[in-house]
């Protein structure tokens, strides 16, 4: 068994990383977002899948050509290779975790 702490992890950006490289070795990495109004990462890519569990908070994401509200419960499979972003449109923090498939985060920004 591997323990560690959220205040523990890496905190870039507006998330606590979880590299599962560095947490027992496991096959996971997730950023957990903790997005202020308004805030939201690049247009990206991943080349593994991301599944994002939205937990508090209301945001729109943008993937592909697609746009979508989204809120508490919503839960969104992100395929490799689609480029992807996501705004805070509320007035509270908009509260996620993103789950990527893999051990190390690889992210190619797009713009």
């Amino acid at each position: 068994m591997h323990r560690t702490r959220q205040d523990l992890l890496p905190f870039v950006g507006m998330s606590h990383q979880f590299i599962g490289a560095d947490q027992g070795d496991v096959a996971i990495c997730s950023y957990l977002v903790n997005a202020p109004p308004g805030r939201g990462p690049v247009r990206h890519r991943h080349p593994y899948d991301k599944v994002v569990f939205v937990q508090e908070g209301t945001g729109r994401w943008f993937v592909n050509d697609e746009e979508m509200d989204v809120g508490p419960g919503d839960i969104l499979v992100i395929k490799a290779g689609e480029p992807h972003t996501f705004r805070n449109t509320g007035d509270t923090p908009l509260k996620q975790m993103d789950v990527h498939l893999s051990s190390r985060f690889i992210q190619e920004n797009l713009e």
